[in-house]
């Protein structure tokens, strides 16, 4: 076999005849071990709003400096993102997620001998950047790559409702340590999971697919600005905005909304059947009920994202959360409208996820694919942290969340609106005789 031969032959997804779809055999265990790291990172991130009422009555804080401690890790997260996907482009996706897991386990840990909110704010970075390094941006890049075309947005979607799963196992998992441990002791609990989740390290190696053999010779610079002068990059970077800022405020905002604001739960209702009798402990249910639903929205919008246009897919996602969020802010907060509200939002909840990383794989290609992903993904950071940090802010000025949902509302109508001019055609790559020129 000759050289070029041997190198065609490495860069094509292996085919057999148990495998008739064409997937490689090593996606199966990528799609797992990403699968894992995800649902534990997601699941102890998810869980942070429930820190938030211990923390603040222990110290005495004011709501936004806890809240100020969240944003800054949603901030982080999102600085993070391009920063660990250029990483494990130049120096291998195993190692980049290493450097999160050790950044995420150092910022639980120190995170537990802290006790001002200086200390708290300054540690919530370095949680950040670890999820950043075994989150959405590496992981997700990893499982594109092993991925034949046609079922790429599907594996997508079930990679992110792993991420959902943690979402429904954290919260109760951290009420049920908070109930019996200090909060210190959970987060050390939590930073014992993340060290556990690097095991699937051993079968995280995805292969190069073939559509990215053209892509290997053009320089990580030249693709990355080329994409962030798109008309289409700047819709998809901006519409993501509102995503971060919606699910980072009702993940670190809720719980507490709920047990505040929520009317008391009636002997022998619905709720209550379902082991509820506390608002706090329905505050963690709803984060969990959002979970549950989200596993099937981001499946369903993986498998839609495969057959139809993945823009007005989100367009229309972005649409039903405005209305969903709209008509629950003007309704009675009862056990069931949380209820109501946490299934429908649960929904739509990451289904944007797998549709905005495919739509950046397609129109942008695989080869940088975790750095282009990092950099839209760091829009939504933005909104996460103005959600978390505005969150506290209003709350501590008015005494109510309300104003903070409304300006939900209408970044998530603008978002519909601004994916609708993108153009989603594959951009056209640069031959290594043009780059010369």
């Amino acid at each position: 076999m000759n050289s070029a031969s041997a190198a065609t032959t490495s860069n094509t997804p292996l085919k057999t005849g148990n495998n008739p779809q064409g997937y490689s055999p090593l996606l199966n265990p990528i799609l797992i071990a990403g699968c894992v790291i995800l649902l534990i990172s997601f699941g102890v991130r998810s869980s942070f709003g429930l820190f938030q009422l211990p923390i603040a009555e222990e110290f005495d804080w004011l709501r936004a400096e806890f809240s100020f401690a969240l944003a800054l890790q949603n901030l982080f997260w999102g600085i993070g993102q391009p920063i660990f996907g250029a990483l494990a482009e130049k120096y291998g996706d195993r190692k980049a997620i290493l450097a999160g897991a050790a950044c995420y386990i150092l910022g639980l840990l120190l995170s537990a001998l802290a006790f001002t909110p200086g200390q708290h704010q300054l540690l919530q970075i370095l949680v950040g950047l670890g999820i950043a390094g075994t989150g959405f941006g590496v992981i997700l890049a990893v499982i594109g790559r092993a991925a034949p075309e046609r079922h790429r947005s599907m594996a997508l979607g079930i990679a992110t409702a792993a991420g959902s799963a943690g979402q429904i196992v954290g919260p109760p998992v951290a009420q049920m340590l908070l109930n019996s441990l200090m909060w210190q002791d959970t987060l050390l609990v939590f930073a014992v999971f993340i060290a556990l989740s690097m095991l699937a390290l051993l079968f995280l190696k995805a292969p190069t697919p073939d559509s990215s053999k053209t892509q290997l010779d053009e320089p990580m610079g030249k693709v990355v600005a080329r994409a962030v002068r798109d008309p289409s990059f700047i819709f998809i970077f901006l519409g993501f905005f509102s995503c971060g800022y919606q699910l980072a405020f009702i993940t670190a905002h809720f719980p507490a909304f709920i047990t505040e604001m929520c009317s008391s739960i009636d002997p022998g209702s619905i709720v209550q059947s379902l082991g509820v009798s506390s608002t706090s402990t329905l505050g963690a249910l709803a984060i969990a009920l959002i979970g549950v639903s989200n596993l099937g929205g981001t499946i369903l919008a993986g498998w839609l994202g495969n057959r139809y246009s993945r823009k007005y897919l989100l367009a229309i996602i972005y649409l039903l959360r405005t209305l969903v969020a709209a008509a629950f802010i003007l309704n009675p907060i009862t056990p069931e409208s949380v209820v109501i509200f946490s299934v429908l939002m649960g929904a739509l909840w990451l289904a944007t996820v797998p549709l905005t990383s495919g739509l950046v794989a397609h129109i942008y290609g695989l080869r940088y694919m975790g750095t282009l992903y990092g950099l839209v993904f760091f829009s939504h950071q933005l909104g996460g942290f103005l959600g978390v940090w505005l969150g506290g802010a209003l709350y501590d000025l008015y005494g109510s969340y309300t104003l903070v949902w409304w300006v939900g509302v209408g970044f998530g109508a603008f978002s519909a609106l601004i994916h609708l001019p993108i153009t989603e055609k594959p951009q056209q790559q640069q031959s290594p005789a043009a780059m010369a020129l």
